[in-house]
């Protein structure tokens, strides 16, 4: 009923909220991704999307169609592969960055272990700057990570806002120092924190440090400080900090796909792993509204 090419625009479109940025994802004219989008919406008879020439926001009815699309296209992929006989196998050197711990990306792996049950997944978990100075000396093949401001590097995967976080009954000192819960150095986020509170000219010191995103959320909710986060992924037991607190705004982040052959450093497996390193990029571009939810039952 609804064409694959039209629903995989659809989720680039979704996960960016960009159509300049999906055209670029899925490398063609952004003509072709309103073209796409125009017709599915045809399709559904409905709007998937509000826009105007400032910003790209998802319709009720396309929330809705997020969760179909990953469905749809998933079963798609499974059938193709089924039918075309076609078996991944090798080695695959896979780093996630810190800030997917607490979502759904563990369904989206087991779901590639069961499509793809003689590909070796090697998962790696850490910092966004860590994984990609591990991905440039060639020790993983595809990362999934926060982009360095100014880079233009990896697929799009999600944008979203950082914001300011904290126990709910914390509550900052006008005339102190900002208490900073941060990952250590490279941490990206970290170093977001302190360039726009330095912009700011706002005193800080850091109350505490921890390369493990549990022990930020722990500090966080002990009412030691505050952190930067995305806000699409705020852990819960902790609420963004009031306007009123007056710190400076974040910004954007984004998260991408980095492929270290796409980047001339292929992995040991060669072509296997460069087919198991699409096969998965595939699978979380498809799946990609899952992460910023959390894992099910929460």
């Amino acid at each position: 009923m609804y064409d694959p090419g039209q629903l995989r625009t659809f989720l680039a479109v979704a996960q960016t909220l960009s159509f300049t940025q999906a055209a670029r994802r899925l490398g063609v004219r952004q003509s072709t991704v309103s073209q796409h989008v125009r017709r599915l919406e045809e399709a559904t008879g409905r709007p998937l999307f509000t826009r105007d020439t400032h910003s790209v926001e998802l319709t009720e009815d396309g929330e809705a169609m997020l969760g179909f699309a990953g469905t749809i296209l998933a079963a798609h992929d499974r059938a193709a592969a089924f039918f075309t006989g076609t078996r991944l196998r090798g080695r695959l050197r896979f780093g996630a960055s810190e800030d997917f711990v607490l979502t759904r990306l563990p369904e989206i792996l087991e779901a590639f272990r069961r499509d793809h049950p003689e590909v070796d997944l090697e998962l790696t978990v850490g910092l966004s700057g860590t994984l990609h100075e591990q991905l440039a000396a060639g020790g993983l093949d595809l990362v999934l990570a926060k982009r360095r401001p100014g880079d233009t590097h990896g697929r799009p995967v999600w944008r979203s806002t950082l914001v300011w976080i904290g126990a709910p009954r914390f509550r900052l000192d006008p005339d102190r120092p900002v208490p900073l819960i941060v990952f250590p150095p490279p941490g990206i986020t970290r170093a977001r924190a302190l360039e726009v509170l330095e912009a700011h000219g706002r005193h800080w010191r850091v109350a505490c440090t921890s390369a493990s995103l549990s022990g930020l959320i722990a500090a966080a909710r002990a009412g030691l400080g505050v952190m930067a986060h995305t806000r699409g992924l705020v852990p819960p037991g902790l609420v963004p900090v009031p306007a009123r607190a007056g710190l400076p705004e974040l910004g954007e982040v984004e998260f991408v796909l980095l492929d270290g052959g796409r980047s001339g450093r292929p992995g040991p497996g060669g072509g296997a792993t460069r087919a198991a390193a699409d096969a998965l990029a595939a699978a979380i571009l498809a799946g990609g509204d899952r992460l910023h939810r959390p894992p099910a039952g929460d």
